[in-house]
């Protein structure tokens, strides 16, 4: 059976790497939508690790721990990301003059 192990330290490392240049990269373009790109990706390998654990054969059990643990570590990409893509888009609301997506983390915002 075949998944993507994100509790690996180098392909934790590597995710961590890519999702940072991307959310660096959407700062700096001032394009929301690539700061989104990695939080679908996340989200569907949340989908994915989930239904592995779901329909996990029998001779497979001992990788439910290890899925498990994928998953926390999506949930921490997808939080992450996601406050991430509200960041650029007010950074690029506020270049363009527009109203951005949700004006309720001013406050947060501002603190940084």
């Amino acid at each position: 059976m075949f998944f993507l192990d994100l509790t690996n330290p180098i392909t934790l490392l590597l995710s961590v790497i890519v999702t940072v240049l991307l959310i660096f990269l959407a700062q700096e373009i001032k394009k929301s939508y690539v700061s989104a790109i990695p939080l679908f990706i996340f989200l569907f390998l949340l989908i994915v690790h989930v239904v592995q654990m779901v329909t996990i054969k029998e001779e497979y059990r001992y990788l439910t721990s290890i899925i498990s643990n994928c998953v926390v570590i999506d949930f921490i990409f997808i939080l992450v990301t996601f406050f991430a893509y509200l960041w650029v888009d007010d950074i690029e609301a506020k270049a363009m003059n527009k109203k951005s997506i949700d004006n309720s983390l001013d406050w947060f915002w501002k603190k940084i």
